[in-house]
């Protein structure tokens, strides 16, 4: 089973092997949840800046190039690089980037913040979904990368340990959720309900606290559907419920459930067992589908906005609505300046906008957004739009709705875009002209509610009691850098070629 086509194929490459693995991502890295765009020329002069700039302080600091990449430093440097290329959006400068110590003491000096990630995967063991496989493979028979030439391919880089070790030990995440994705084919679920249960106690067991959360999926239509919501609330004890309107979103050629947020004869009935059960948070997959994809499944469109949201959170107030990727809709190709220019046009950005609005035109506090996806496709491709996807969802739903989530481990550590957030503020001609409110200081009230705050409350998660045991995250960390442990600056997912 395979979810792109042959032709498709042809025109990428695999991100593990051809991305550049700077600091922070110079083009887009897909999923196979859409076509990766062309690396822009804005996004070409990123790369050359920050491959110059590496060179130029690596020798200064003793370090290969690669090595310094993996350094705060190093980090601090791609968002200089950005900086020159795009304008001033984050906080960075070429005397943090050139002084180890001066961007060391920072990266300490935040290093305690509570980030809670609450969008994260990774693939199970006999995981048929071999699209990243095949395409290393034929790489390595055109020649391009002699290393794959009859060499077996494998998912390893997308499964347990390197989640674990991206997302916990080469990041300043405290604590994640772990999340998955149904399909019509059993076989092509990311992970199963079960699966994913076993990974938060394997995880928190081996800390000896509660650091990773779990979803369990609800399927509507599907047969058997409410009888697993059942057995998953009884026997798995999920912390949240999530789901995807678009049905088989791996699969779409197979969706055959699609549903809405708002049918009172298919999904109210869950609503009403989640209340009782006490899970309050429904997590709902929206956005991405770009024009491309809705020309192949137009059927799917209606099922992946936001417009079933309103009336679902009215209904329901002791809920919570949590939508992922923030209803953000990929402009045809993957086009963040399209996108922005569409915006700078009309003053709002496709479904996400439609989402800010929802509390005001439905009289509802308990509509959220996760910034999964979103922020990282804009951050590397237009930060100007990151910008204005921040301040939208800031100024509509209230900086204390929004809920930090990466999508990681597809685009590999999520520490680039820990680090993306705390530094980008919204320029001050965007906060006048759109009536933005600035973001603040990366440890600020703003970002530190983003960032663990909101989730935290979400999910009744209370540091000081869960991370009060005899917690061995700190002193594994410690040891893995100990050994030399460092980001590797990989992402895991598709190219396009040039």
């Amino acid at each position: 089973m395979r979810l792109l086509s042959d032709d498709e194929l042809k025109r990428l490459l695999p991100a593990e092997t051809h991305a550049f693995p700077g600091p922070v991502p110079t083009q887009i890295v897909s999923s196979d949840e859409y076509f990766p765009a062309p690396q822009s020329a804005a996004q070409r002069e990123v790369e050359q800046r920050v491959k110059a700039l590496g060179d130029e302080l690596a020798k200064r600091q003793g370090l290969s190039r690669r090595a310094f990449f993996a350094t705060a430093a190093g980090m601090a440097a791609a968002f200089v690089a950005m900086n020159e290329v795009y304008g001033t959006f984050y906080d960075a400068s070429r005397a943090e980037a050139a002084d180890k110590d001066l961007a060391n003491d920072r990266a300490k000096g935040l290093a305690g913040q509570f980030v809670m990630d609450t969008h994260t995967h990774f693939l199970r063991d006999d995981t048929r979904i071999q699209t990243f496989v095949l395409q290393r493979q034929a790489v390595g028979k055109a020649g391009w990368n002699p290393g794959l030439v009859d060499k077996p391919q494998t998912l390893e880089d997308l499964k347990f340990n390197n989640y674990f070790k991206e997302v916990f030990l080469d990041s300043d995440t405290k604590v994640a959720l772990l999340s998955s994705a149904p399909s019509e084919v059993p076989a092509d679920w990311f992970l199963t309900n079960d699966m994913i249960a076993e990974a938060r106690k394997k995880v928190n067991d081996k800390l000896g606290a509660r650091r990773l959360l779990s979803h369990a999926i609800f399927t509507p239509g599907y047969p058997g559907w409410m009888e697993e919501v059942d057995r998953a609330v009884k026997e798995l004890k999920p912390d949240s419920f999530k789901g995807y309107t678009i049905g088989d979103n791996t699969n779409k050629n197979l969706s055959k459930h699609p549903w809405h947020l708002d049918d009172e004869k298919l999904v109210y009935s869950f609503y009403e067992k989640c209340v009782k059960a006490g899970l309050q948070n429904v997590c709902i997959h929206k956005g991405l589908f770009p024009p491309s994809v809705a020309q192949q499944f137009p059927d799917l469109l209606p099922y992946c906005d936001v417009r079933d949201v309103g009336k679902a959170a009215k209904d329901w107030p002791k809920l919570n609505f949590i939508i992922y990727h923030g209803g953000y809709r990929l402009h045809a190709g993957g086009s963040a300046e399209q996108a922005l220019k569409d915006f700078e046009r009309a003053g709002r950005i496709e479904w996400v906008t439609d989402l800010a609005e929802i509390p005001a035109k439905y009289g509802v506090t308990n509509v959220y957004a996760d910034t999964g996806q979103l922020f990282a496709h804009t951050t590397v491709s237009q930060p100007r739009l990151a910008a204005a996807l921040m301040g939208t969802l800031v100024k509509g739903l209230g900086h204390d709705h929004i809920i930090w989530g990466t999508d990681c481990i597809w685009t590999g550590s999520p520490q680039w875009q820990i680090e993306a957030l705390r530094r980008l503020e919204i320029p001050e001609d965007m906060q006048k002209q759109y009536g933005y409110k600035p973001l603040g200081a990366a440890d600020g009230p703003i970002k530190t509610a983003i960032f663990g705050e909101n989730v935290a409350r979400l999910y009744s998660y209370r540091r000081s009691a869960e991370l009060a045991k005899p917690d061995r995250l700190l002193a594994m960390k410690e040891e893995y850098e100990r050994r030399g442990g460092q980001r590797s600056n990989l992402r895991y997912g598709y190219i396009a070629k040039m």
